[in-house]
C-alpha cells in the first residue's frame, strides 16, 4: 500500500505521532524539533514510497522546517499512527538542487 500526503496530513497531530528511539537520537543530534517534522509534513510532498516496509508502509517526505530549510522526513503509518523513522536536512552532496532526486546511484 502506498501512502498519500493527504492521509498523512490528516493524522499529523502530536497525539498520533510516535518517534522511534533511533529517530529521537538523530533528531536531537541534528537539531531538528518535532515542530520541524510537523511543518515538513504539512508543507511537503512525498518523493519516495516504500510500500513493502515492515511493519507499515513508509515514505520519504520533502518539506520545509519551521525555519524554512529543506527537510526530509521518513514516516511509516497504519493510517492511525505516524511513526517518525528519521529526519535530516538533505545535502547537495547526495541530492540534486531540487532535493527530490538522488545524485548518481545513491539508492
Amino acid at each position: 500500500m502506498e501512502l498519500s500526503i493527504e492521509e498523512i496530513r490528516s493524522i499529523c497531530a502530536l497525539e498520533n505521532i510516535e518517534i522511534t528511539l533511533h529517530a529521537s537520537k538523530r533528531l536531537e543530534q541534528r537539531g531538528i524539533f518535532i515542530e520541524d517534522v510537523i511543518s515538513c509534513i504539512q508543507s511537503g510532498e512525498i518523493i519516495e514510497q516504500y510500500p513493502t516496509d515492515y511493519p507499515y508502509p513508509s515514505c520519504l517526505i520533502l518539506g520545509l522546517s519551521i525555519g524554512q530549510q529543506h527537510l526530509h522526513v521518513v514516516v511509516g503509518s497504519d493510517l492511525k499512527v505516524l511513526w517518525i523513522i528519521t529526519a535530516y536536512f538533505p545535502s547537495l552532496q547526495k541530492w540534486e538542487d531540487d532535493f527530490k532526486t538522488r545524485k548518481g546511484n545513491n539508492l
